[in-house]
């Protein structure tokens, strides 16, 4: 047995948009609009990139992920395999329900270190996640604001 660290963590956000809407934010053209520096680049065509099966990859400050949709049921469930070579691996699960206000929003991680020198790392990932994850709703309801304006 390695011993490499392996953690879950999710958090839940508010998103004022119907569930057909919000869903668009998570997937990977529509993170564009409100993830500064995401520009996901798709090695293959990928008319519809919540098509399970669909790879693109990113570089966002200066870690270069490769990401593969897994499951996809719009506008109420995706999720992503992520492999940020050579350090971790994770699952990514969004979740998307009506509420009154919009759409209540859950994601989740499962990640694991793949080598020693990202134990640390991804011990820190963990301890934040949840924090991270919850500032995205100021960061969406922000572009919202400035879309409308």
């Amino acid at each position: 047995m390695s011993g490499r660290p392996r953690v879950a963590f999710g958090a839940t956000i508010e998103v004022p948009l119907p569930p057909a809407q919000a869903f668009v934010l998570f997937t990977a053209r529509g993170e564009r609009a409100w993830v500064e520096g995401w520009e996901p680049r798709f090695p293959a065509d990928a008319p519809d990139d919540t098509v399970p099966g669909t790879v693109f990859t990113t570089d966002v400050g200066g870690h270069e992920t490769t990401w593969l949709v897994t499951e996809s049921a719009p506008p109420h469930r995706i999720r992503y395999a992520r492999l940020s070579a050579p350090d971790t691996a994770a699952l990514v699960t969004v979740q998307i329900e009506a509420v009154p206000a919009g759409s209540r929003v859950r994601v989740d991680y499962d990640a694991t270190a793949l080598r020693p020198e990202a134990d640390d790392a991804l011990r820190e990932l963990a301890a934040h996640g949840e924090e991270d994850v919850g500032a995205w709703e100021v960061l969406i309801r922000r572009h919202l604001d400035l879309a409308r304006a």
